[in-house]
């Protein structure tokens, strides 16, 4: 993402987050992204109050689109990354079968936050801004 285009993602995402409703939420399930063999993500499910969750989705990625990002047209599968395998090394693609029955306990979700993902051997993530959920503007 161009830095330029932060300061009106970050605007644009304001209004998207005031108008979510309180949540709760609990980690359900687990599983990952790639075959057994060569996983790449390992990701725990979300249940509980995940339609307003995916409504949140679906309104930053109208504001995404609209300053011309580019935003993945698949559907929305709400989900924690847990981690990820390293590229061609030896992977245990069926470590989140063992947590496929697992329930934990539910959170209220109180704010979301923008950040950015820097990949590389030592993956990074920058904060930039986060938003009370239902805040008023």
């Amino acid at each position: 993402m161009p830095r330029e285009v932060l300061p009106a993602l970050a605007a644009g995402a304001a209004p998207a987050v005031a108008a979510t409703p309180l949540m709760r939420l609990r980690l359900a399930g687990a599983g990952r992204f790639g075959g057994a063999r060569r996983p790449s993500v390992a990701w725990a499910g979300l249940d509980g109050d995940v339609a307003p969750l995916a409504a949140l989705a679906d309104r930053l990625a109208h504001v995404a689109r609209g300053l011309g990002l580019t935003v993945e047209d698949r559907p929305f599968r709400p989900h924690l990354t847990l981690g990820r395998w390293r590229p061609r090394q030896p992977a245990d693609g069926t470590l989140t079968d063992r947590l496929a029955g697992y329930r934990g306990p539910a959170w209220p979700v109180g704010e979301v936050l923008l950040l950015e993902s820097r990949f590389g051997p030592e993956p990074r993530y920058e904060r930039h801004q986060a938003y009370s959920i239902g805040a008023a503007l």
